[in-house]
């Protein structure tokens, strides 16, 4: 494992507008705003970190003992993309091509990753805070930015959907979302593109709720804010033996994040992550502007109980796997609802997000949000770096 120097740990304040920081961290604060500068190999550490078991699926990708990754895409190419949220680091890469060496290298470019004083009027063309990336069907690359660094507030012009083209890395459509689409309490989380329709669908975690984004007229509304599938239920997460309490001692509240999109585009799938509830709607439906949201809501399918998650991706016979966040586990539900458990790995610390490619490998990254020092009373515990998986999926 290598070691970035070039990726500094320090303290975001020089980089964050004072708009921004102002006030507590958003309800769906995932990260580690609380100590900035607590080492990933911290000393309190409790427990050596964790090997691999030696009949293990998971092949190891990548690893980075900074910064944090939570995304990951795999473009046409083979070229493997890392997203690095600005959540209490403040990486040179936010966006990264990771090497074969663990080597990263800023995409599409070193301008698009600077973010600080010197660029904060043209917010639309850097990256403030990325923290998805998908590649749609045709080979496009599309990069979610809630630009709210620190998990505070949302800057203002900077929450943006970006379309790359991978053949020329040059950025060809970008779609910003105002305060109605993304509030400045807002935390867009995951998006997929549905060419079908020519639409993107988009979850929101902090407050709870769905985007719905026309490409072609680049109009986004958003949806279901109030309906109970896109809230946080009332239980407790415990992960690895840690209860999920905010620096207030209250139970993580993280709401609707993990998407995933049906192969024929006509079912959209998401997952609160304090919850144990499987959901789906018709994307029809989130296209009918004409639907009251208590008639969308009621198009609003229960699919049963799950383990907890992050990240949601589907295969061709509507598999739906589940990165289950409470087991180290990437599990899968079957269509007729069954659950089966892939590939059960203590390296697995906090598995987050997924990518399938083509040739149906699954792709994984670990960014153990639950060792960092908001869920730990201000002491980072990572153990480990943080790592990219990937597995060969089972026909």
């Amino acid at each position: 494992m290598q070691c970035f120097a070039a990726f500094s740990r320090v303290s975001l304040a020089p980089l964050l507008f004072t708009a921004a920081l102002a006030g507590c961290s958003s309800g769906g604060d995932k990260g580690t705003t609380s100590n900035p500068n607590a080492p990933a190999d911290s000393t309190a550490a409790a427990a050596a970190a964790p090997e691999a078991p030696a009949d293990s699926p998971l092949q190891l990708v990548g690893e980075l003992r900074e910064p944090q990754f939570v995304g990951v895409a795999v473009l046409p190419d083979q070229r493997v993309l890392l997203v690095s949220p600005r959540w209490d680091y403040n990486p040179v890469a936010p966006i990264a091509i990771l090497g074969p060496d663990n080597s990263v290298q800023p995409y599409p470019d070193a301008k698009w990753c600077t973010w600080n004083d010197s660029v904060r009027t043209e917010p639309e063309k850097h990256w403030i805070s990325p923290q998805a990336a998908t590649v749609d069907r045709s080979g496009m690359l599309w990069v979610l930015d809630p630009a709210a660094p620190g998990l505070k507030y949302t800057v203002p012009g900077g929450p943006k959907l970006v379309k790359i083209d991978p053949k020329t890395n040059q950025v060809v459509q970008t779609i910003r979302f105002d305060q109605s689409v993304a509030p400045r309490k807002s935390y867009l989380n995951d998006v997929r593109i549905d060419l079908d329709n020519n639409y993107a669908y988009i979850t929101e975690s902090s407050q709870g709720g769905l985007v719905v984004v026309d490409l072609k007229t680049q109009k986004a509304r958003r949806v279901l804010t109030s309906h109970p599938s896109v809230k946080a239920e009332d239980i407790r997460l415990n992960v690895e033996g840690n209860p999920m309490l905010d620096p207030m001692g209250k139970p993580a509240k993280l709401h609707s994040d993990g998407i995933a999109l049906s192969r024929d585009n006509k079912h959209l799938y998401y997952h609160a992550v304090t919850g144990y509830t499987l959901y789906r709607i018709p994307t029809a439906a989130l296209r009918n502007v004409a639907l009251s949201e208590a008639q969308l809501g009621a198009q609003v399918e229960n699919l049963g109980k799950t383990p907890a998650c992050d990240g949601l991706e589907i295969d061709a016979n509507n598999n739906v796997y589940i990165t289950a966040i409470e087991q180290n586990a990437v599990v899968r539900r079957t269509p007729d609802g069954k659950i089966e458990t892939l590939a059960k790995d203590p390296r697995l610390q906090w598995p987050d997000t997924y990518f399938l490619t083509p040739d149906n490998t699954l792709y994984v990254t670990a960014s153990a949000i639950h060792k960092t020092p908001t869920w730990n009373k201000g002491v980072g515990k990572q153990n480990q770096p943080y790592r990219l998986f990937k597995m060969q999926l089972p026909k």
